[in-house]
């Protein structure tokens, strides 16, 4: 279903804005890069160019239709890894990048300096206002080892989509939508897909117009999220029927398992895109392929990720980090509500670790 070739259109080189350096949008930073001192060591063999396409779309699609969405705060390479652990080849995206952090190479953000080389199907995910910069930040990723980049066009939390005017603002401005979109596909020679919603509000329901912008402009697919940016992410989303679109569109929103994932392909759709469903159950998406059962033992589960946190961000910030995957690791068991208020007071990596242990009955 993914088996169309992925265009690359090459556009001219836009101006940037003046309240940015000029350099960023003629010079983009070039591997190896020098990640701050608190920052997980490189392996710089890892930087290699992945092989053209790859055949990648087809594999995902054809393989299981089911992607694991970009969750801010959650879908971080510690997390990651851990999906991997029960279903190795479906495809993830990061966290949403800013393009003006990743290009400025912020120390304060980790994420800034992954490589992916070693991950697998991975997409990363950025976001911004400036064609120019996103082009950029594409090139950064894809010399990264990212397998496909996806433009994040329906965030719709105020600091993105209102004061940044990106995320779910690009859906009130298609024009600037399909520079972005030109920009960043004619700079990478891997896919490029777009995650957008419904519209901006009831009223201006126009997905389709941004849908054939997007193909119009080399872009591979679509990921839809079922709501609009006015909605957040209250109520229950809603997937219209999708045939007869220039590219394939993948569902996201409130889906749980794989008979959700079938009847999206019942509306058209060519995959779908599991988001909050996988808080505290990274083994869900094994699950769904057939792979794996929820684990008897997800106390080891819940140590291998912690050891992932604090490997990749250090005790210090790793310990309150993982509180959140802790309660979601732990609700509906037995005395889970006793257990988060005693790990929430936690901020040494032994004394959570046994806490741990003592919970899942590991001891």
């Amino acid at each position: 279903m993914f088996d169309t070739a992925v265009r690359t259109l090459v556009v001219p080189r836009k101006k940037p804005m003046k309240k940015y350096n000029a350099r960023h949008a003629i010079n983009s930073p070039i591997f190896p890069r020098h990640p701050p001192r608190h920052a997980r060591p490189i392996n710089l063999n890892k930087f290699l160019i992945l092989s053209f396409i790859r055949g990648i779309i087809s594999q995902m699609i054809s393989k299981n239709q089911i992607f694991a969405a970009p969750m801010a705060g959650i879908s971080d390479r510690p997390f990651r890894e851990t999906i991997r652990d029960f279903a190795p080849g479906v495809p993830v995206v990061t966290e949403m990048i800013s393009c003006h952090s990743l290009v400025g190479q912020h120390k304060n953000c980790l994420r800034n300096f992954d490589n992916y080389g070693d991950e697998g199907n991975v997409g990363a995910q950025i976001f911004g206002a400036v064609p120019g910069l996103m082009a950029d930040a594409a090139r950064i990723l894809a010399d990264a080892g990212a397998a496909w980049i996806d433009i994040n066009m329906g965030c719709p939390v105020p600091k993105v989509a209102t004061r940044a005017g990106a995320g779910a603002f690009l859906m009130r401005d298609h024009v600037l939508a399909g520079k972005i979109i030109a920009a960043v596909t004619g700079v990478v020679k891997i896919p490029v897909s777009v995650k957008t919603r419904l519209g901006w509000d009831a009223d201006s329901m126009d997905w389709r117009e941004l849908v054939k912008i997007a193909a119009d402009n080399g872009a591979s697919w679509v990921t839809l999220h079922g709501r609009t940016r006015a909605a957040g992410y209250a109520g229950a989303a809603v997937h219209p029927v999708v045939n007869n679109l220039p590219i394939p569109i993948i569902a996201n929103g409130d889906l749980k398992n794989a008979a959700d994932v079938q009847s999206m392909l019942g509306l058209g759709y060519a995959g779908a895109m599991i988001g909050r469903a996988m808080f505290g159950k990274p083994w869900i998406f094994g699950n769904m392929l057939g792979l794996c059962d929820e684990p008897n033992d997800v106390g080891a589960v819940v140590m291998r990720h912690l050891g992932r946190v604090i490997d990749y961000y250090g005790g210090r910030a790793g310990v309150p980090m993982f509180r959140k995957h802790l309660a979601w690791y732990s609700a509906g068991r037995a005395n889970s509500g006793a257990f988060r208020i005693k790990i929430n007071q936690i901020t040494d990596v032994s004394e959570l670790e046994q806490e741990i242990l003592q919970f899942w009955g590991c001891v």
